[in-house]
């Protein structure tokens, strides 16, 4: 009777694995359990990481930015490659300041030799005109702001004139008319 070469091969392979077993101790047991959980976990990762950016390649920048933040929990140590993609699905998000800070921690680590040290660059660029623009408009909108508070104030205010000579606060005399 002929067996087709993937049985035999399968066979093979699960009696290898059981027989390696067997030598081990209990330590050595745990050991490669705890290994393959930690391999495993990287793998889960090291996807969420790839649907994260997927995800922002995609448009769907709110999504990323939840699995971004998921695989951020998860690491250790952060790849540069993650601080790029972080740092570009920000920009989007209009998170501009968040932005720069990622991109120029991927240009600290990669410098100009990295693989997206170019557009790390132009995003960089991109995401510092815009957090400008972002201050231009808050600079303007809180002077109005306190200019608007300021007239509403003088205008309901009853002013007496005071005498920086002395130190005095004079008050005219209140003329009532009968």
């Amino acid at each position: 009777m002929r067996y087709p070469l993937t049985i035999v091969l399968s066979f093979l392979a699960l009696l290898l694995a059981t027989l390696s077993g067997f030598g081990q101790s209990e330590q050595e047991k745990l050991f490669n359990i705890e290994a393959q959980k930690v391999s495993t976990k990287q793998r889960l990762t090291t996807l969420q990481l790839d649907s994260a950016i997927l995800l922002s390649d995609q448009g769907s920048f709110e999504k990323a930015d939840e699995k971004f933040r998921l695989v951020l929990k998860s690491l250790k140590s952060i790849p540069s490659d993650f601080t790029f993609h972080f740092g570009k699905n920000s920009f989007y998000l209009g998170k501009y300041k968040q932005s720069i800070d990622w991109l120029n921690k991927y240009i600290q680590l990669k410098g100009t030799s990295g693989q997206y040290s170019e557009a790390a660059v132009d995003w960089l660029a991109k995401a510092e005109v815009e957090l400008l623009k972002e201050r231009e408009v808050q600079a303007k909108q809180a002077g109005e702001l306190l200019s608007r508070d300021y007239e509403k104030d003088i205008s309901t205010k009853h002013t007496e004139p005071v005498s920086f000579a002395t130190g005095l606060v004079i008050f005219p005399a209140k003329t009532t008319i009968s």
